[in-house]
């Protein structure tokens, strides 16, 4: 016999939590499956581990540009297994008090892996639940490469896991895994070789400070090989041997590690949701505007699974947020993604919101645009980074900021006082007000006068 629920969610992580949490204060009764650990990608596998690593790369990094500049004593190094007990000491408490949470709340859990069986049927560990509601918000997995030997790639989550960090790691791909992981591995003291098929690194973001990026990263020694479309991965005696086209030419590079950087798509294939009535489009879900199925009303999805907004925490959260309304008050609510900003947390960090200058462009809008390499200004020369930049585009008239895009020092943090005048349409007078002085977010008064 069926358990009955008014929700089932698929998935532990953010936006499963924060959709789960809100139907539970509205008195539903919920149940959560998941197959992995409790907690999902962000908290366990994904930003909140990575950027632990990024902290510690950090602060060796700057100990590095500082030498001879009033830092002495003997050079810094990095301890791999001591920071990945560091990082575990993060995620390791996180499944049982997530649990432990989600009990205390009333939440019933299954750790299994969830298969549909019906329009409104979950089959989970061998018990079928049934219920009102169904929401998919179980993440995302690498995306298959379909090339031979892709077997030997690792996983990102693999990578956070290692002990020892070999001495030879080749990245395919050229996103935000290829970037951030590179930056920490080169720190380390690995030989680190990227194969990105592409033309440049980080598509969604900015081509010229890209270019910046790209070279402040080729100087740190990390091997980037644009145009090189991996062919084939194969074991060999000393670890593996990747294959690559390279505008026409064979060749190859030996590795101790291959990690899968090339994408992810929602995680999917596992439900059955030919089962369930749930319609498709290739590797994603057919959703309407309100994040529902359009074959199977019953069924909504959030964060990675949905893949309607960029892939991040805040985005997952979000469409938790929304999602949950719209099951319980009915369709009401559409995502909004407007003035949602992305890190990519390399040394230093790369961060965009708003509009592209191409995509600007093509609107036809009319913008001013600034745009300068700040590595003489006193926020990088403090820290000894000689790569700053930025470029924002304010549209004439209004004053609305249209998009910003920074690389340098605090730039991750500076980004949020953009996204803050994107999302409320403030102008730029709005933020170029009395900052603390000296401090990063001091420097947006110049970014944006004329």
């Amino acid at each position: 016999m069926a358990k009955h629920y008014d929700l089932i969610v698929i998935g532990t992580g953010t936006a499963a939590s924060v959709a789960a949490f809100a139907c539970r204060r509205a008195g539903w009764q919920v149940a959560m499956v998941d197959h992995l650990p409790f907690g999902g990608t962000c908290a366990l596998r994904g930003c909140d581990p990575k950027k632990v690593l990024v902290g510690v790369a950090e602060a060796l990094d700057q100990s590095r540009r500082l030498r001879g500049k009033g830092l002495a004593g003997g050079l810094p190094a990095l301890d791999w297994r001591e920071l990945m007990t560091f990082k575990r000491s993060f995620t390791d408490p996180i499944p049982p008090r997530r649990e432990k949470d989600f009990h205390h709340h009333g939440i019933e859990t299954f750790h299994a892996r969830a298969r549909f069986r019906g329009p409104q049927t979950i089959e989970a560990g061998g018990e079928l639940l049934e219920a009102r509601f169904i929401l998919i918000a179980a993440g995302a997995v690498p995306a298959p490469l379909k090339i031979q030997g892709e077997e030997h790639l690792v996983t990102n989550s693999d990578f956070l896991e290692l002990d020892e960090l070999p001495q030879r790691l080749v990245l395919v791909g050229g996103g935000y895994i290829a970037a951030e992981f590179s930056h920490v591995a080169v720190r380390a003291g690995a030989q680190v070789t990227i194969l990105h098929r592409g033309d440049r690194l980080l598509k969604q973001f900015d081509p010229d400070l890209v270019q910046w990026l790209t070279e402040k990263s080729r100087g740190l020694g990390i091997d980037i090989r644009l145009h090189a479309s991996v062919q084939s991965i194969e074991k060999v005696a000393k670890g593996l041997r990747i294959h690559f086209d390279s505008d026409g030419t064979a060749l190859s590079v030996e590795a101790d590690l291959a990690v899968h950087a090339a994408g992810r798509v929602p995680d999917l294939d596992s439900l059955d949701l030919h089962a369930g009535g749930i319609a498709r489009e290739g590797a994603y879900l057919k959703l309407n505007e309100f994040l529902q199925s359009t074959s199977n009303p019953a069924v909504y999805a959030a964060g990675d699974a949905a893949e309607r907004g960029p892939p991040l925490t805040p985005v997952a959260s979000h469409d938790g947020r929304v999602a949950a309304r719209n099951m319980l008050e009915g369709n009401r609510e559409v995502p909004n993604y407007l003035g949602v900003p992305s890190v990519v947390f390399t040394i230093p960090a790369l961060a965009r919101v708003g509009l592209p200058e191409d995509e600007a462009r093509r609107q036809n809008l009319h913008f001013r645009l600034k745009m300068e390499n700040t590595a003489s200004w006193y926020t990088a020369r403090r820290v000894a980074e000689d790569c700053a930049g930025y470029k924002v585009l304010v549209e004439e008239g209004t004053e609305r900021i249209l998009g910003a895009h920074l690389i340098g020092p605090q730039a991750e943090e500076v980004i949020n006082f953009f996204a803050l005048a994107i999302r409320n349409g403030l102008p730029a007078s709005k933020i170029t007000g009395v900052f603390g002085y000296p401090t990063a977010a001091s420097d947006i008064g110049y970014m944006v006068r004329q």
